[in-house]
């Protein structure tokens, strides 16, 4: 678990690029590189005090894997409308061209008037797939982040970020994208009126088979186990079940691995899906529903799934907006 936190990520490099040897694809070699690189081990954190000491039920919090973050004020504007007290971002591009080099967690953040915390999945070393590339304002990423957040309306306490690592897929799954970097999870412990909850935005793998991301889900319970054993929890975001799997997201594993550690899921309308054709994604193989809030030990009243579009219809993202409401802390 990387707990040390900045309020400015490094930059990497500026001849990274030429450090990624194709001809060494190991684990080793690609580990070497990403240690070598300050903000892969890093939590960005505005460590703004000016927020509510506590939040007071019910509690509304969204998940969201917004594509990128294309457009920030029109995402920003349909999340203010779910009336979210904390929020889970996957896929948030921080100085990449192809979303202008903005920040866009922390453009997000300022928007809705809310605390974050980033943390970094990739560093990208291209501009993206081709439809992205004709989305780039540049011909190079200032930075080339591409990560996981979380913002709310309350002081983020002891962010962290936990690497989801398995086997690099993504080192030299594109050669025309090639990327640094890992799967992962961030989060935060935020109070309550009856006590502090554990918060956590999660991006599970999407080029794999089930029991890859079953095993992601153990190894992110244990770690949560090991440091915050007696906290209720809410997990929340891209979970990718059923990719690469004909969308059947009953047969994963990570399911009943969750129920057996004390987990609830909950992700609204069991029989609508939560992909989307988007600017990016424009012609998808399938619906599928992709993304879940995993609870322990809290009193879920209602999830939903709320269209990821804008006031004129636009798509936002290839994936809906999942909202939840936390109702209390059972047993308490």
């Amino acid at each position: 678990m990387l707990t040390t936190t900045t309020n400015r990520l490094p930059a990497p490099p500026a001849d990274l690029r030429s450090r990624l040897d194709a001809k060494d694809k190991t684990i080793e070699a690609h580990d070497a590189l990403m240690a070598s690189l300050p903000a892969m081990s890093l939590v960005e954190t505005d460590g703004s005090s000016s927020k509510s000491a506590a939040l007071s039920f019910p509690i509304t919090v969204s998940a969201w894997n917004l594509e990128r973050c294309l457009f920030v004020e029109a995402s920003a504007r349909r999340i203010a409308e779910t009336r979210s007290d904390v929020v889970l971002l996957s896929e948030m591009d921080c100085g990449m061209a192809r979303t202008g080099q903005r920040h866009t967690s922390a453009e997000l953040a300022r928007e809705l008037d809310m605390t974050y915390s980033y943390g970094v999945e990739f560093i990208e070393l291209g501009l993206g797939s081709p439809i992205e590339r004709d989305l780039c304002t540049d011909s190079f990423n200032a930075l080339g982040f591409h990560g996981n957040a979380l913002l709310a309306k309350a002081n983020l306490h002891a962010p962290f970020m936990i690497r989801l690592e398995g086997e690099r897929l993504w080192r030299n799954h594109d050669p025309n994208q090639p990327r640094i970097g890992e799967r992962c999870a961030v989060g935060a412990t935020i109070e309550s009126e009856d006590g502090p909850i554990l918060f956590v935005s999660v991006h599970l793998e999407s080029a794999v088979t089930a029991p890859y991301r079953e095993w992601q889900v153990k190894a992110l319970l244990d770690v949560i186990d090991a440091h915050f054993p007696a906290l209720p929890v809410l997990i929340g975001g891209d979970m990718n079940t059923g990719n690469r799997m004909e969308g059947d997201f009953e047969a994963e594993g990570l399911f009943p691995v969750a129920f057996e550690r004390g987990y609830r899921r909950h992700g609204g309308d069991m029989t609508r899906m939560t992909t989307r054709a988007s600017l990016i994604s424009r012609f998808p193989e399938r619906a599928m529903k992709l993304d879940w809030f995993l609870s322990r030990d809290l009193d879920i009243d209602r999830s939903s799934i709320v269209a990821a579009v804008d006031e004129q219809g636009r798509p936002l993202s290839d994936h809906e907006l999942i909202t939840c409401r936390i109702a209390g802390i059972t047993g308490r």
